[in-house]
């Protein structure tokens, strides 16, 4: 898989195409590959901004540390924070996956409240910041962590 084109989700530009993509997501809405329905979709899409924002998301699930933040930072941080997209029906960690079903414009409102954020906070408020998963990462590899996610579920849904 060759590498992919990363916009600047700090920008307001990037942050608006976005929406406007998922602005096209209806309860109706199939995938073209996966389990998931849109609205699930959209709630496990909002989920590495949980790990960052929502407090009764970080009391369930503490972030990784020692032996395991080590081997997910050699083994996988290269996958999700590279420039090669996500391969269809990646395998998606137990913390992240969203089974119960899900209102669609509650998740969207909610996602669109995260973008909003991002682009506000910017690259400044990103640089160095703590991952969930990997420690600290650069306000560039947030940029590829958030927009590749993203990006790889909308095309998942065709949008």
């Amino acid at each position: 898989m060759t590498a992919m084109e990363i916009p600047d989700i700090f920008s307001r530009a990037a942050v608006d195409a976005l929406k406007t993509r998922i602005q096209r997501l209806s309860p109706d809405t199939r995938p073209q590959w996966g389990r998931m329905n849109a609205a699930q979709m959209l709630a496990h899409a909002s989920k590495p901004y949980d790990t960052l924002f929502d407090a009764d998301y970080q009391r369930r699930y503490p972030p990784h540390t020692g032996l395991m933040r080590l081997l997910l930072k050699w083994l996988v941080k290269p996958l999700v924070v590279g420039s090669r997209p996500y391969k269809p029906n990646t395998r998606t960690a137990p913390s992240y996956v969203v089974a119960d079903e899900r209102d669609l414009v509650r998740e969207r409102d909610k996602l669109f409240g995260y973008l909003d954020r991002v682009q506000a906070e910017g690259r400044s408020g990103f640089e160095g910041r703590l991952s969930y998963s990997f420690g600290p990462l650069t306000a560039a590899e947030w940029n590829v962590l958030f927009y590749k996610h993203l990006d790889h579920h909308l095309r998942q849904f065709g949008v």
